[in-house]
């Protein structure tokens, strides 16, 4: 595993290679939501292309995994260096707003999602129970991307599908909801100086 940041802007490059997955992620904090993503599970692609597009993240995601036998290893191992490529990116958090909140609709479905770059990883997640496949893509593997992403992040994360009956629109406001509130929480506020919290330190 290799790791570039890049010194003054917020901007980091993670590579991941396993016997199961090979994983490069490309990923700048203060971009405009360009996205250029191929994982192999294109409902995958689809929802990280949310995350970058509604997170105004520059994200670049490139895998070849063992897709023959699943998805579960390709899905997870790309979290993993997402997770890892952000907690890169946003070093020591200084002047940043710190919390995210976000509602996001997607027709019948409503999504809330807030985070805390807390330097400690936990995840609240509740959703209903979904059809078990969206084209090749494994429902149950929703709630371990934001396990995968938030381990390596290092950030507290709360999703919480409020209603919701079609799958691709409970998963996918998910994403954005998730996006909206990273959004705020990495975003700098002029009234903030050094680090927001009275322990002087957000996690490395």
């Amino acid at each position: 595993m290799t790791t570039e940041t890049s010194a003054g802007a917020r901007k980091a490059r993670v590579e991941r290679v396993t016997k199961e997955s090979s994983v490069v992620v490309e990923l700048d904090v203060d971009g405009s939501g360009v996205v250029e993503v191929d994982t192999g599970v294109p409902f995958f692609d689809h929802m990280l292309a949310q995350l970058g597009k509604h997170g105004l993240i520059d994200l670049v995601v490139r895998t070849t995994g063992d897709i023959e036998v699943d998805a579960h290893h390709t899905v997870e191992d790309t979290s993993l260096a997402v997770g890892q490529a952000l907690r890169e990116a946003l070093g020591d958090k200084a002047g940043v707003r710190r919390f995210g909140y976000a509602i996001v609709p997607l027709d019948e479905t409503r999504v809330l999602a807030s985070v805390d770059l807390s330097g400690r990883p936990y995840l609240v997640h509740s959703e209903p129970e979904l059809v078990e496949l969206i084209g090749s893509y494994d429902t149950t593997l929703t709630r371990h991307i934001w396990e995968s992403i938030v381990a390596e992040a290092r950030v507290t994360l709360h999703v919480e599908v409020q209603t919701g009956r079609n799958a691709h629109h409970v998963v996918e406001a998910q994403f954005k909801a998730v996006a909206r509130a990273l959004r705020d929480a990495v975003a700098f506020d002029a009234r903030v100086t050094g680090i927001p919290s009275t322990k002087g330190t957000l996690g490395a």
